[in-house]
């Protein structure tokens, strides 16, 4: 698991990575221009009130609201659009450290952009879902243990069904679940530090390539 993040972490310096991050950074922040944009026109065409006070507090008000959302949304949009990439940071992983083992192969396009769409909404859901728990005291724990879960099931899956078909990659996925729930506890806690949860896509698709090389290795 150390190994693995270690390796991780001097894979993010690649110029390769680099690539990825900043078209994934792209891709979201025209995302959210086009919303404000969208959102203020809307607003424009149908707040309409008898004291101008009142069409600008409503228009303050919506500007706020959309920069909170970009905040919060940030992380998981830029996740989604970096799960377009994903097979390729695998393959340049692979590629580096594991030039002897047989390369995976990419999975369909459009098999890629749905598992990057249902990973985002349940990211989504499960954070909005386990938010509350911060005014309880234990939101920071849940968010971290919610997380580890979702990453580990999803980006040890997704790396894989590179291997092999996708009902034996689930059943590897459960039979570790335990050892990878702990080494996603890491990317997990990345994902709550701003600016730094932007690369956790990246990161952890070269932490669990590593992890699925590992686990693999050790069950042979």
């Amino acid at each position: 698991m150390i190994k693995a993040a270690i390796k991780a972490m001097g894979d993010l310096f690649s110029p390769d990575f680099h690539k990825v991050l900043l078209k994934a950074l792209g891709l979201t922040i025209a995302l959210f221009i086009a919303v404000l944009i969208l959102t203020e026109m809307l607003l424009a065409s149908f707040t309409h009130f008898s004291w101008p006070w009142a069409d600008r507090l409503v228009e303050v008000g919506t500007g706020l609201a959309l920069l909170v959302a970009f905040f919060f949304l940030m992380g998981p949009v830029t996740a989604a659009f970096a799960g377009l990439f994903l097979d390729r940071i695998a393959q340049m992983v692979e590629e580096r450290h594991y030039p002897w083992d047989p390369r995976g192969t990419p999975l369909p396009a459009g098999r890629a952009l749905a598992m990057a769409m249902q990973f985002f909404v349940l990211m989504l859901v499960v954070n909005l879902a386990v938010l509350p728990m911060v005014f309880f005291g234990i939101g920071a724990i849940a968010l971290v243990a919610a997380n580890a879960y979702l990453l580990g099931r999803e980006y040890f899956e997704m790396v894989a069904m590179r291997h092999m078909p996708v009902e034996e990659a689930k059943v590897m996925r459960k039979e570790n679940s335990p050892a990878i729930f702990f080494a996603a506890l890491l990317p997990a806690v990345l994902s709550l530090i701003p600016i730094v949860n932007l690369a956790v896509p990246l990161f952890a698709t070269s932490y669990f390539t590593h992890i699925f090389k590992s686990v693999r290795a050790s069950s042979a």
